[in-house]
């Protein structure tokens, strides 16, 4: 079987397929982009010892999963009462060491 030649588009036809040639190009390169930013991201895992106690503690849970989720199970099995004595405890020795 041979296969048909395809119809010349009309200008109106030829118009929305350039749109959407367009397009596909923008959407190509949007996410090319957006690989190349999460490659960077992920290059970037470190911990910025710069950076405020709560995005250091952040970068540490999403580095280590595993130590959260046993930290989180310890204080479940302590209950509240002694994570209360223990933060009360913590707290002044942590203020002195920010100083």
């Amino acid at each position: 079987m041979s296969a048909k030649p395809l119809p010349v588009p009309t200008p109106e036809q030829q118009q929305v397929l350039d749109r959407i040639l367009v397009q596909r190009e923008r959407l190509r390169a949007r996410r090319e982009a957006y690989r190349q930013t999460r490659a960077i991201m992920q290059a970037r895992t470190g911990v910025d010892p710069h950076s405020p106690l709560p995005a250091r503690l952040l970068a540490f849970a999403k580095l280590h999963p595993a130590v959260v989720a046993a930290l989180a199970g310890v204080a479940v099995l302590a209950g509240p009462r002694r994570l209360i004595r223990l933060s009360g405890m913590l707290m002044p020795l942590l203020s002195r060491l920010r100083r």
